[in-house]
């Protein structure tokens, strides 16, 4: 057993990591590569489930969304859980989960079983992202090292999302739509094989048991608020999302007093009196809603609009993701040069440019435009990203960076389903706006009314119209959805500006506030962490 170094001076520059630490980064890589691929590859696998599962509306909802739902959900739990038992030990056992999961949701044979095997898959993807991370916290001692390790495992991320689309759609056109879950399969067993041989062992000695209740309200709450904001983004505000985010938010006050008063709590609050630890979080939060939202608008855009197939539009995003890899690894070498705060407030600077070009879009405008200010867009959010997930971990004490990389994958969550309620709502709102001014003469009201719910509404009824009908409705509902686009990208302009200023004030003073720990963390900071 070796003790970790100098843990009671969080911001002593630590030992540089060897070769074994920078092979079992790569390893680290897969379940985060893993973990994105699975994201993208059902949507491409919709339309040959839905003919052969036939699932209800309602049940085609919940196969596609169960699995962020219960990853949000479970986040906060799964991460103090590998603070307890052993970063690496829950890392294996998520790994054997999702492998099992995968190979339950490949040959599911009703939509009631593939909901159940995405559920699960869900709940092991939840101990992937905050084992990784919190292994890399400890793994690299080194401020440097830690960053650039860190770039290297959000581009994992990015480079799962470029790849699935190729691979998915390559296995899509020779088997059956179950086969994309089999991807995880062999890569699993990688990490299984090479993770004991690699990956060191971390865990808190003095952490005591779960507290059950906690991690049930944390769960509640979570998802109880996720669900409003997703709801908002599909019915609009109704009673229903507002009880839902009331629930979560009064679930959380009562998960927050509870921890409060007990001796091991599931998180612990203090982590949230470091400056930089709240600054960076919130600033990594608005980050997602601004970022999420765009892509939304985007991968309708490609399909609806221009007419593209899934899988030409996931070709189409392989630059952003190519581009975001690169990002990610570049912003640790200009981080040794420039301040933090001043490379995300560019960050933002830079989204705003690529929002800026999304808004001169049209509907035959070539796919190479959005996509360009899509790129420019990744290379802002690259710097946002990797520095807001260093500033977050890099705060929280070793023995906590479980939790700390909870927290910071829940932001990423939250962040995101806020932003597609909120963004997704006033691109509807305005999409709903033009079309009901929009007057087309000939057609049975109830088409006419179903076209001015949402643009996939429009090109669904238009599929049972006269050539001739057809075409006048698509041209109309088109040109006002793309009207609707630009207008909202020309909002996330003002948002990207907006929080560039917000990130630049708020991240310099946590860093004149001192970047280190806060005293009371650093305190309780136990020097004999355990490095297996």
């Amino acid at each position: 057993m070796s003790e970790i170094a100098n843990p009671q001076n969080l911001s002593a520059p630590g030992p540089k990591a060897t070769r074994r630490e920078w092979i079992g980064l790569a390893v680290l890589a897969l379940p985060c590569m893993l973990y994105s691929m699975d994201l993208t590859v059902l949507n491409l696998a919709v339309p040959q489930l839905t003919e052969e599962l036939k699932p209800s509306a309602a049940q085609l909802l919940w196969i596609i969304d169960i699995y962020g739902f219960m990853v949000a959900g479970s986040l906060i739990t799964m991460g103090t859980l590998g603070d307890r038992i052993g970063r690496r030990r829950l890392l294996m056992i998520g790994s054997i989960a999702f492998g099992l999961a995968s190979i339950f949701a490949a040959f599911a044979w009703n939509a009631e079983t593939l909901i159940l095997a995405r559920a699960v898959l869900g709940i092991a993807a939840a101990t992937l992202a905050p084992s990784t991370l919190s292994l890399i916290r400890n793994m690299f001692l080194d401020d440097r090292q830690r960053t650039f390790a860190i770039g290297v495992w959000l581009a994992s991320f990015s480079a799962g999302g470029a790849i699935g689309p190729v691979v998915g759609g390559l296995m899509l056109s020779q088997f059956w739509w179950g086969s994309v879950f089999l991807l995880a399969v062999p890569v699993m067993v990688l990490i299984l094989v090479l993770g004991p041989i690699l990956l060191p062992e971390f865990r808190d000695p003095e952490a005591g048991r779960i507290d059950l209740t906690s991690a049930a309200q944390s769960l509640v709450a979570v998802l109880s608020v996720i669900y409003g904001v997703k709801h908002i983004a599909e019915a609009g505000l109704d009673t229903t999302a507002i009880f839902f985010i009331l629930l979560g938010i009064a679930v959380a006050i009562l998960f927050a007093r509870r921890q409060l008063r007990l001796a091991d709590p599931l998180i612990d609050l203090a982590l949230f009196k470091t400056p930089t630890f709240s600054a960076a979080l919130g600033v990594n939060i608005l980050g997602m809603f601004v970022g999420f939202g765009a892509f939304l608008f985007v991968a309708q855009y490609l399909q609806l609009v221009l007419g593209l197939s899934p899988f030409v539009a996931g070709l189409w995003s392989v630059p952003t993701g190519v581009a975001m890899i690169l990002a990610s690894m570049g912003v640790p070498v200009l981080a040794t040069r420039f301040a933090a705060s001043n490379l995300i407030a560019s960050g933002f600077v830079l989204a705003a440019v690529g929002f800026a070009i999304c808004t001169q879009v049209g509907t035959t405008s070539s796919p190479l435009l959005v996509t360009t200010g899509l790129v420019i867009l990744c290379l802002g959010f690259a710097s946002i990203g990797t520095l807001t997930t260093d500033m977050i971990v890099g705060s929280a004490p070793p023995e906590r960076a479980g939790a700390a990389s909870a927290i910071s994958e829940t932001s990423f969550e939250f962040g995101g389903a806020l932003g597609i309620a909120v963004l997704g709502s006033l691109l509807t709102s305005a999409y709903r706006g033009r079309m009901d001014e929009l007057v087309v003469t000939g057609l049975p009201e109830e088409t006419i009314a179903a076209a001015r719910q949402t643009l996939g509404g429009a090109v669904a009824v238009a599929s049972g119209l006269p050539p001739a009908d057809a075409e006048r409705l698509l041209t109309a509902a088109r040109g006002v959805f793309t009207q609707s686009f630009a207008f909202t990208a020309s909002i996330c302009v003002f948002l990207s500006l907006a929080t560039a200023l917000m990130a630049f004030l708020l991240l310099r003073k946590a860093s004149d506030d001192g970047t280190g720990g806060d005293p009371a963390l650093v305190d309780k900071a136990s020097p004999s962490a355990n490095v297996g």
